[in-house]
């Protein structure tokens, strides 16, 4: 999709949010007036923004969807169709930044412009996730969980037990402050249980050791726990 296609489709989504989703039209239009006044081929140059606003232009259109549907049958029956991990977004965490006031959301609309989005653990992200699939687990990402609900991914194991994820590369003596505003943004978001895994990657096992705590934790942590995990791997 285009840059042009892409506002274009902002614009519809926001006419057909007014009507089934006006909390969803809010925001949409919020989006909107952040990248209106700005030229095609300068929002082509900015790949951050483009992926941010294909995510949520996707997820308006399946939440839209969902919530068109006349009766609460019909919808449950359509949330049973998805995976676990999109079930939890779509049925839960979404809906509630749709809803909620996201006080960081300004801030890393500013970041995401200005080129200054820095995934510092993306290749490790990535290859957490791809030893996940490889285990006949399953994952989620989504810049609005990343940014805003300080998870990295979503993470389902054998039971579809969708576990909220932070992965850092901050050493033991400095990420305590850090676990802790993680844990105070998930209680924000009533995310009810996570997994905060710190890492040193030394040795050569280090992702097959993380895959294995996020993938038990998954299936076993228990509601209202915020798992600190963290580990220099010689």
């Amino acid at each position: 999709m285009q840059a042009k296609e892409i506002k274009d489709r902002l614009k519809s989504l926001i006419e057909q949010a007014s009507s089934i989703d006006p909390n969803l039209a809010r925001r949409l239009d919020e989006i909107n007036r952040w990248v209106k006044n700005i030229k095609p081929g300068s929002l082509t140059a900015k790949p951050f923004v483009l992926a941010f606003l294909l995510e949520v232009i996707t997820d308006s259109t399946i939440w839209l969807l969902i919530k068109s549907l006349p009766t609460q049958e019909e919808q449950k029956a359509k949330f049973e169709q998805m995976t676990p991990n999109e079930r939890y977004w779509y049925g839960y965490l979404f809906p509630k930044w749709i809803d909620a006031t996201d006080s960081k959301f300004y801030i890393w609309k500013q970041k995401l412009m200005a080129g200054e989005f820095n995934q510092v653990d993306d290749d490790i992200i990535k290859s957490i996730a791809q030893d996940i699939v490889s285990r006949e687990g399953s994952f989620w990402q989504r810049y609005i969980a990343d940014l805003s609900m300080a998870t990295d991914l979503i993470v389902s194991s054998r039971q579809e037990k969708p576990l909220c994820i932070q992965v850092t590369s901050v050493s033991e003596e400095f990420n305590h402050q850090k676990y802790h505003y993680w844990k105070s943004t998930l209680n924000l978001w009533e995310i009810e249980r996570g997994l905060f895994l710190s890492y040193s990657p030394k040795g050569a096992d280090f992702i097959n050791q993380l895959v294995n705590v996020a993938l038990y934790n998954s299936d076993y942590l228990a509601g209202g726990k915020y798992l600190k995990f963290s580990r220099s791997f010689q």
